[in-house]
């Protein structure tokens, strides 16, 4: 029992904390806009990874993540978790980045033919094996993957997302899930 009273005095003072430095934010505060970026800068990397499969592109992306949040931190009117909307946010820009540049990237580089580029491979010498293995997904299967079974997005937020038919997100899920199953049952 003292631990759960200890935990929620915890979760809730770290709530608190929370709500102060974005408040601070709002305010024009760039120490505590600092705090905020140190705070989150890995974890909306992360997504940004899983979501286009690139390094430099992941850095990019959170880099605009970060700017747009400066812009748009007056926004959050609290009515969820900070770190719900900062996701949101930033699966948004992420897509928004691919819609934008996909042309451009599949001369580049052809995501759906190879699944990976150089940099990636370079990158998977440091990622688990489910996360080597969701890099090489193709484009859409890998988005569709990444928000519905890693980030907890439903098919119908997804489908609206990307822009795609709610059928055509859960075939892309399952066509993720057989090649991964196929991949890591190979490796």
């Amino acid at each position: 029992m003292l631990i759960d009273a200890h935990q929620a005095f915890a979760k809730t003072s770290d709530e608190s904390a929370c709500e102060e430095l974005i408040g601070r934010v709002q305010q024009g505060d760039q120490a505590a806009f600092a705090q905020l970026y140190a705070q989150h800068n890995r974890r909306v990397y992360a997504l940004c990874l899983r979501l286009l499969a690139d390094r430099h592109y992941a850095e990019d992306v959170t880099q605009e993540v970060f700017v747009q949040l400066w812009y748009k931190i007056s926004q959050f009117k609290g009515q969820s978790k900070f770190t719900t909307w900062l996701h949101s946010v930033t699966s948004n820009i992420a897509i928004s980045y691919l819609r934008k540049h996909k042309h451009w990237l599949q001369k580049v580089v052809s995501i759906e033919k190879s699944g990976m580029d150089e940099t990636s491979i370079t990158l998977c010498k440091g990622l688990n094996g489910l996360d080597k293995l969701v890099l090489r997904l193709p484009e859409r299967a890998r988005l569709v993957f990444v928000l519905h079974a890693v980030e907890g997005y439903r098919h119908e937020e997804i489908s609206t997302m990307l822009g795609m038919a709610i059928g055509s997100s859960k075939s892309q899920y399952h066509r993720a899930r057989k090649l991964l199953q196929e991949w890591y049952e190979n490796e």
